[in-house]
C-alpha cells in the first residue's frame, strides 16, 4: 500500500508522510499518462467505458471487501512459515501512528492519499497502460500474470509480495473480464481503505507479534469462497447512457 511513496522519501523532499506517499504514488503513474496522451485512441482503450453499471460497481467494491479478507488470512499463514522481522512490523507501525488522522477533514485527506489516489494512478499504470498491451504478446493468462507480478515488485516490499501478487492477479483478471478500468479501481480503493481503517483496530503495539493460524486459515477460505463468485459475476455490459 504504501510502496510507492517510498520513492519521493528517497529525494530527500522534506515532505511530510502523506505529501511523500501522494508524490510517489503520482510519479508512478506519469510515464503512463504520458504514453497514453501521445498515442491516438490509447486513453479510451485503456480507460474503456466512462460510466460503468451499477451492478458491477457494487460486485467489484464488495470483491474488493472480499480480498482484503483473504488476504489478511493469506498474510497469517505466510507469517507462520516466515514471521514478519520485528523491524518490519515496527515501520508498517510507525507509518499507520504518522498517518492516522486527527479529525474527520484528516480522515478525508489520508484516505484520499492511502486509499483513492494509489486506486487511481496504480491501476492506470499497470491495468490500464500496461496490461492491455501484454495481451497480444503474452497471451491472457501471461499478460495478467507479469502484469501481477510488476505490481507486486513496485511496491518494494519483499514481505509482501506474495499478498500484492495474488491482488494484482486478480485485479488484472477483472480489468480484462469487464472490459474497464473503473472495477478494478473500485475493489483497489475498497481495499487500501478497509486496510487504512481497520488495521490499527486489530494490531496491539504493546503486544509481540503472534500468529493465528486458525483464524487466518479462516479468513483465506471465507474471503476466497466470497471472492471466486464474486469475480465470476463480473463480466462486460452495456454501460448507462452518461
Amino acid at each position: 500500500m504504501f510502496g510507492s511513496g517510498l520513492l519521493a522519501a528517497r529525494l530527500g523532499l522534506g515532505l511530510g508522510l502523506r505529501a511523500q506517499v501522494a508524490l510517489g504514488t503520482f510519479l508512478l503513474a506519469v510515464p503512463a499518462l504520458l504514453a497514453l496522451v501521445a498515442r491516438s485512441g490509447a486513453w479510451a482503450a485503456a480507460i474503456g467505458p466512462v460510466a460503468v453499471p451499477h451492478r458491477t460497481a457494487a460486485l467489484a467494491t464488495l470483491l474488493g471487501a472480499a480480498l482484503w479478507v483473504a488476504s489478511l488470512g493469506l498474510m497469517e499463514v505466510q507469517s507462520l512459515v516466515s514471521p514478519p522481522p520485528p523491524e518490519y512490523l515496527e515501520a508498517f507501525r510507525a507509518i499507520h501512528r504518522a498517518l492516522a488522522p486527527s479529525g474527520p477533514l484528516d480522515t478525508l485527506v489520508s484516505l484520499a492519499v492511502i486509499a483513492v489516489l494509489p486506486g487511481l494512478c496504480e491501476e492506470l499504470a499497470v491495468r490500464g497502460a500496461l496490461l492491455p498491451s501484454l495481451v497480444r504478446p503474452l497471451g491472457v493468462l501471461g499478460a495478467v500474470g507479469a502484469s501481477a507480478f510488476l505490481f507486486a515488485a513496485m511496491h518494494l516490499d519483499a514481505y509482501r509480495f506474495l499478498f500484492t501478487f495474488t491482488v494484482g492477479f486478480v485485479l488484472g483478471v477483472m480489468r480484462l473480464r469487464t472490459g474497464s478500468l473503473w472495477p478494478s479501481v473500485f475493489a483497489h480503493v475498497t481495499l487500501n481503505a478497509l486496510t487504512f481503517a481497520i488495521a490499527p483496530l486489530v494490531d496491539d503495539p504493546s503486544q509481540p507479534y503472534t500468529p493465528q493460524p486458525v483464524l487466518g486459515l479462516a479468513c483465506l477460505v471465507v474471503g476466497t469462497a466470497l471472492a471466486a463468485p464474486l469475480l465470476r459475476a463480473l463480466r462486460r455490459e452495456p454501460a448507462p447512457p452518461a
